[in-house]
């Protein structure tokens, strides 16, 4: 691996031609020695997961503010660590931690502009690295990411948690074994009513300055898809003998956010007419076609009156699983989901080893219910190990497309619109997620 600095710079052409990377196995890490960018909410709890994993140390950790980086260096410590390297204080601060020669492993916890740069330059440093999600915004971005690992031959994960969860797992086991038959439909959301965050605010607009705000102001379509539609990806054996081929979305206008504002500030407030104006609608909802012919409906709303939900549907010829709450059906000729007695005993049945030997550590260690915990785990155990990861680039890149091409179909009257194929045709012989049995 390349380290030190000044880190060499890698081409990233459209028309690179580079071996695929589906599948990449890299040498089996001594240690899993993480450098840490971006420790806000999120960064700050990931930090502590990461202390806690054998054979993986935080050995430095960036931000822009001082305070954050000295506070997590801090846990680190607590958690018996030795102090990690801090840089803090510039947007730059990240490329020295990327440089550093002991670090394998570049963790990326920021703002969404900064996850394809940050990525970039760590693999440019030959380092591996796992991001946030999404992982990209833009359809160019993607591509440059898939060229960059192509090239380096380094895992380049995008941190999706929910394909973690306890009731996703069970479904992606009950997929493999061909409970539900021949999968042919899909569903996922993430419909979080976040009103409340966003009509808050002093007359000043404060609350207005956060990161994800500024892309509502400029963009719409689905902007958060990856919660729900990653899972969905993973049942269906999206670029692992499938593919995605075209979406079509449409969204309403944007009516729950200057709602609320103008409840509680009145209609003529600053908070109400910053809220009116922003691009993005209240309900997307994006239809996706697969190259064999199934089909993924994809939603995205935060101004919504409705109820937390990611949908987590997936439908076969011989049975169809649905969650919040979770529901499973069966026996077609009913007409009803199974009852309660039936449904615990499929689980039991059906749960998938993740959870069986590690949940109970996981809820303790906390983090969405114990999907982080086993996200962080996991990732470690396949870079110790030399194995490939359970998500790829090609994943990441592909969930996190729909965030441009569902603006783009949606502007153009809701047409259909064309998704790459990122792998390059690699799907075609690529092997299914299969359920490993340790982490």
């Amino acid at each position: 691996m390349m380290s030190g600095a000044g880190c060499q710079s890698v081409g990233v052409s459209s028309n690179n031609k580079a071996s695929s990377v589906m599948g990449l196995r890299t040498p089996a890490l001594d240690e899993v020695r993480v450098g840490f960018i971006g420790v806000g909410a999120q960064g700050t709890s990931a930090v502590k997961h990461l202390c806690d994993i054998s054979k993986t140390k935080v050995v430095a950790i960036c931000d822009v503010f001082e305070d954050r980086v000295v506070k997590s260096a801090a846990n680190v410590v607590t958690a018996g660590q030795k102090e990690p390297a801090k840089y803090f204080g510039s947007k730059e601060a990240f490329k020295k931690l990327c440089e550093r020669p002991d670090v394998n492993l570049v963790y990326v916890c920021t703002d969404w502009e900064w996850h394809v740069p940050m990525a970039l330059y760590a693999m440019q440093c030959g380092k591996h690295v796992c991001v946030e999600v999404p992982i990209a915004m833009t359809v160019k971005d993607c591509w440059r990411l898939v060229n960059m690992a192509e090239q380096t031959r380094l895992h380049c994960m995008m941190l999706e948690n929910v394909c973690y969860g306890s009731n996703e797992l069970f479904a992606l086991n009950l997929c493999r074994k061909g409970v539900l038959g021949e999968l042919v439909h899909g569903e996922a959301a993430y419909i979080h009513d976040a009103r409340s965050s966003y009509a808050n605010g002093n007359d000043n607009g404060e609350a207005f300055e956060k990161f994800r705000f500024r892309w509502y102001q400029r963009h719409t379509g689905n902007l958060y898809p990856t919660h729900g539609f990653g899972p969905i990806c993973q049942y269906m054996n999206i670029n692992r003998s499938d593919s995605l081929e075209s979406v079509v979305s449409m969204s309403t206008l944007p009516f729950g956010f200057a709602s609320a504002a103008a409840d509680k500030y009145g209609s003529e407030s600053s908070q109400a007419k910053t809220l009116r104006a922003i691009k993005l609608g209240d309900m997307n909802t994006s239809i996706i076609r697969t190259r064999l012919g199934k089909t993924i409906m994809v939603q995205f709303s935060l101004s919504s009156a409705r109820p937390y939900t990611r949908l987590n549907l997936i439908s076969g010829t011989k049975g169809t699983l649905a969650d919040f709450p979770l529901r499973v059906a069966l026996d077609p000729s009913s007409g009803s989901w199974m009852n309660d007695k039936a449904l615990n005993e499929l689980k039991t049945k059906y749960a998938h080893p993740f959870w069986v030997k590690y949940g109970q550590m996981a809820t303790k260690q906390g983090g969405h219910g114990g999907q982080d915990y086993l996200m962080k785990r996991r990732l470690c155990y396949c870079l110790l190990n030399g194995l490939p990861l359970d998500q790829d680039v090609y994943d990441g890149v592909t969930w996190s497309s729909l965030v441009e091409l569902s603006e783009r179909s949606l502007l153009n009257g809701g047409s259909a619109v064309k998704i790459p194929d990122f792998t390059r045709g690699a799907w075609r012989t690529a092997l299914p997620l299969v359920i490993f049995e340790d982490l």
